[in-house]
Formats: structure tokens, C-alpha cells, sequence
């Protein structure tokens, strides 16, 4: 069997985006499978990491992006003002009207790269992931142009975006041809693989012609070989990743404010200029530490030498609660304990608790956190926080490794 991979973010790009279709590059080799991969030869991703290395057992193929650059809207236009304030909303207006997403434009070059690379190569399968919800167009168009099998991996719902701030007249259009691509997959694509059972629940209310399977994201333990958790004298928690849409860490800095505990909170990732400005007026200090967004291996390193990981999930009016996003698994790589400030009925929630990584609470809940936080600031002064030390069954389940085989199996079971 042979394989394309098609997928937006690809290294050099940086960011969590990256790692599965990362490692479907690596071990779908391993499977027996050939693999290809198609991405962008540079978009301007909002981050790039040099230090990921690209699996060689794959062939790396490379379309020239056309489009605009990535980068958050509002961080844009903060602290412009007159002209400059205008010519930036104006080349923001440009990237807004691209639907169903900013990306689409590399759709222009990489259908016809695809599909090139297809019969070239004899390939049966193209795999096309998202975010974005543009790259299935690719998929949809080299299954009519070759006759290729066609499975599209949905890593966010194309239905629901749990991540939405705001219902404006530009949401809701997007949304309409959203639903237009949702449509499409379900129509089109041979099967379809997704993160969680709600966005597969979706999917499958839409009538599909092929299989739609669960296929979460993994852990990738071998990433964490040889880095050590060092307890301090203050209780270290971290997050890693950036904040957009719903996702907000101002009950949590809230619920620390309150504690009064001599704890040090430490967030590397783009950290919102209006988030930062808010957190000084709680007087944190010293036990607020930003840093900016570094390489995954700098990212590994922090999580590994924390007390405690902190994972926030926003409720999003209930749609939050399918999410379970790639840093779920990432954080129980790292085997330290987990505050999951998440949707308590969702399922980030029921895994967090399954495994026994530690509390679940509202992620609006100040309370609630803050109580979490003097529970686990306890523990860390009263003989220390061990690590999850996760049994072999668990790392077999969770590893990403059995996620890739799960997508190759359901790729054979296709007649």
C-alpha cells in the first residue's frame, strides 16, 4: 500500500498541529505502508521549530504556499492607531473573506502537486488532516481526478467550532461553507478518522458513504527518554501552548491570586497581550512566569520538570466537551500530575479521571481551582508529587504508535 499525507503543518512548521500527521510520516513506514507527504514550502507559519526532524523513511514533498501569514488579528491591530490602525484592518479584511479559511490559497498549487505525486508514484490512499478544514478540498479533488481512495482525519469538528469568540455575519458565513466541506467529507471521502467520539458522532449524522472511526490523538513517550523531573522548594505548575478563542487562563490566575500559595504558574506559548495586562493588576509577581514560544524540545523539557501540568479546555457553550486535544496526551507523556481545568461531563475529563493524572475541575470554577491548587500544594509539601507512572497497558493504549495502526487498519478494512 502506498500513501499521501497531505497536511498544512508539516516541519519546519512548530506548534502542537504538527505532530500527528508528524508521526504518521514516521511510522506508517513502519507499517509497511510507503509514505508520502505533501506540505507547504513556507506559509509563514506563526512558529517554526528547525530542531524537529523530519522522518527519513518518508518522502517530504513541498507545494509553494500562496496565501496570507498566520498571526492572531486582535495582537495585529493592538496599538495601532489612525492610518496604520486602517491599513492593517484592511489587509485583515482581505485574509477574513478566504473561506472556509485563511489557508485555502495553497490549495491552488498543491491539488495539482497532488495529484502529480499520485500517479507518479501509484498511490492508493491520500490522507488529508485538518485543521485547516481546506485541506479535504485537496483530498476531494484528487479522488475525482485518480480514482485514489480518499480518508480524511478530522483533528477539530468541521460542524462545531469550540473555539469561536464571537457570532458575527463573518463567523456565520464562514460556518455555512464549513458545513459545506462537513457535507463533502461525509459525501465523498472513503473513510474518515476523527480525535474524539463527538466530532465521529457528528460525522456520522451527516450520512457518510464510508466508515467513520474514533481515533484520538497519542502519547508519544519515547519524545520524553532521558529528561528528569527535579523537585524544587516551590511547587512549579505549567502550561505549554498558546491562548486563542475561549480559551482563557483568567479564572486560574484568579483561584492562584486567592490561594495566597507560594506557588510559581509558568506558561510558554503566545500568552494574549490583554490576558498579561490583566494578570498585573493581581499582583502575582514573582509567581507568574511568561515565556515566549520556544522549540518542542524546550516545551518537552519544561512539562517533564514541573510539580504539576495545567490543562485548560474551555466549556464553549458545551462544545468543549468533545474536545480532547493532542496536549491531553502530550501532558501524560510527561507522567506528572495533571490540573485539568476542563468541562467535568467531557472527554478530557473522563480520561484525566480514568487514568487517576489528578483533579478535574469547572474551568470557570475559581473556587474550585483554588481549592485544587491548596490540595496539590499540600501534597507537594507533605512528601512530594511522584509521577503517574503509567503501567504498560496504559502506554500501549495511550501511545501514538497504536493510534498509527488503527488508521492503517481502517484503511485496509475498505473493500
Amino acid at each position: 500500500m502506498k500513501a499521501l499525507v497531505v497536511s498544512f503543518y508539516f516541519p519546519p512548521a512548530g506548534g502542537g498541529g504538527v505532530q500527528r500527521p508528524l508521526k504518521l510520516a514516521q511510522y506508517l513506514p513502519a507499517l509497511g505502508i510507503e509514505t508520502h507527504v505533501l506540505a507547504p514550502d513556507d506559509p509563514r507559519w506563526v512558529h517554526r521549530d528547525d530542531g524537529l526532524r523530519v522522518p527519513t523513511q518518508a518522502w517530504v514533498h513541498r507545494a509553494r504556499y500562496l496565501g496570507p501569514g498566520g498571526g492572531k488579528p486582535s495582537e495585529a491591530l493592538r496599538g495601532k492607531q489612525g492610518l496604520e490602525r486602517a491599513a492593517t484592518q484592511a489587509r485583515l479584511l482581505g485574509r477574513r473573506l478566504l473561506v472556509p479559511d485563511e489557508s485555502v490559497g495553497w490549495n491552488v498549487t498543491a491539488i495539482p502537486a497532488a495529484i502529480r505525486l499520485v500517479r507518479r508514484h501509484g498511490i492508493d490512499w491520500v490522507i488529508t488532516t485538518s485543521p485547516p478544514g481546506s485541506v479535504h478540498l485537496i483530498g476531494a479533488a484528487v479522488q475525482r481526478a485518480t480514482g485514489a481512495r480518499w480518508l480524511a482525519d478530522l483533528r477539530d469538528s468541521l460542524v462545531a467550532h469550540p473555539h469561536r469568540r464571537a457570532d458575527t455575519a463573518a463567523t456565520k458565513a464562514k460556518e455555512r461553507v464549513r458545513h459545506g466541506v462537513a457535507r463533502l467529507v461525509a459525501a465523498r471521502a472513503d473513510a474518515i478518522s476523527c480525535v474524539s467520539e463527538a466530532i465521529a458522532d457528528e460525522t456520522r449524522a451527516l450520512g457518510p458513504r464510508g466508515p467513520v472511526q474514533a481515533i484520538a490523538n497519542g502519547s508519544d513517550f519515547d519524545d520524553f527518554a532521558g529528561l528528569e523531573y527535579h523537585p524544587g522548594e516551590r511547587m512549579r505548575i505549567t502550561h505549554t501552548g498558546s491562548f486563542f478563542g475561549q480559551r482563557d487562563p483568567r479564572p486560574f490566575l484568579q483561584a492562584l491570586a486567592d490561594s495566597k500559595l507560594d506557588v510559581v504558574a509558568r506558561f510558554l506559548g503566545d500568552f494574549r497581550t490583554a490576558d498579561r495586562e490583566w494578570a498585573e493588576g493581581l499582583g502575582l509577581e514573582d509567581r507568574l512566569e511568561l515565556h515566549p514560544y520556544a522549540p518542542r524540545a524546550t516545551s518537552l523539557e519544561l512539562q517533564r520538570d514541573s510539580d504539576v501540568l495545567l490543562l485548560l479546555i474551555p466549556d464553549a457553550g458545551g462544545r468543549g466537551k468533545g474536545v480532547l486535544s493532542g496536549k491531553v496526551f502530550e501532558y501524560l507523556a510527561a507522567e506528572r500530575p495533571i490540573l485539568a481545568a476542563v468541562p467535568p461531563d467531557g472527554a478530557a475529563a473522563d480520561l484525566i479521571r480514568e487514568v487517576g493524572a489528578g483533579p478535574v475541575v469547572a474551568p470557570g470554577d475559581v473556587d474550585g481551582l483554588r481549592r485544587a491548587l491548596v490540595e496539590l500544594h499540600d501534597r507537594f509539601r507533605n512528601g512530594g508529587l511522584p509521577d503517574l507512572a503509567l503501567d504498560e497497558e496504559w502506554r500501549h493504549r495511550l501511545s501514538r504508535r497504536t493510534r498509527v495502526e488503527e488508521i492503517a487498519e481502517l484503511m485496509r478494512s475498505v473493500p
